[in-house]
């Protein structure tokens, strides 16, 4: 990939982040006491491990929209999940809280992300990160969307049907990206995203 883009992709990161953290600081604040007022007994933000570029792990930060005891209720719905490969989903996930379901739809639980896109571990625009238990279980095949900086969106978080895919087309839209990312296709890519915000495709 050649250095004016990945230059240019870097500024504009660093940009577009600061602002939105800036700007949004009032969402911030009250998407973070409608949390604590659901729950008290956790933290309004969520910290997870994932996996980054080349394998690198690191911390990414959301709006909590789970119970605090998510983690720990995983296995007994393993049995349910409705996603096929490494990757877990299932509708009406009884772990997700009121202000989550909301949060989810209208993806604000992934804008402190920005601050993970400030940081350097990621970028606007990308695969999306993954956890370390589904990379465990990749092929070397999947492994190929972990050649780039993850991303807050891509062509499958912009998707329409994104819950309806395979995991097999979420990783072809993935290479489909870093074979074609330019600076035309990171900004295709946000305003899919935009009006996939505004149209609340998010689950």
């Amino acid at each position: 990939m050649k250095l004016p883009y990945i230059f240019l992709k870097r500024v504009f990161d660093i940009v577009v982040s600061l602002t939105g953290l800036i700007l949004l600081w009032p969402l911030f604040l009250l998407v973070s006491i409608l949390i604590y007022l659901e729950d008290h007994d956790s933290s309004p933000l969520f910290a997870q491990t994932r996996v980054g570029k080349n394998g690198k792990k690191f911390k990414l930060y959301k709006f909590r929209s789970m119970k605090a005891d998510a983690e720990q209720h995983l296995e007994e719905l393993m049995e349910l999940n409705e996603a096929d490969g490494p990757v877990f989903k299932i509708r009406d996930d009884p772990r997700i809280t009121r202000v989550g379901k909301f949060l989810r739809k209208t993806s604000i639980d992934e804008l402190p992300q920005l601050w993970n896109v400030v940081k350097g571990d990621m970028s606007l625009v990308g695969p999306r990160p993954p956890l370390p238990r589904e990379v465990a279980m990749y092929n070397k095949y999947q492994k190929q969307r972990l050649r780039v900086k993850p991303g807050i969106t891509c062509y499958w978080q912009a998707h329409p049907d994104r819950n309806s895919c395979s995991f097999d087309e979420w990783v072809k839209l993935d290479l489909k990206y870093i074979q074609e990312r330019s600076v035309l296709t990171d900004l295709k890519i946000i305003l899919m995203t935009v009006r996939a915000v505004f149209r609340m495709d998010g689950i």
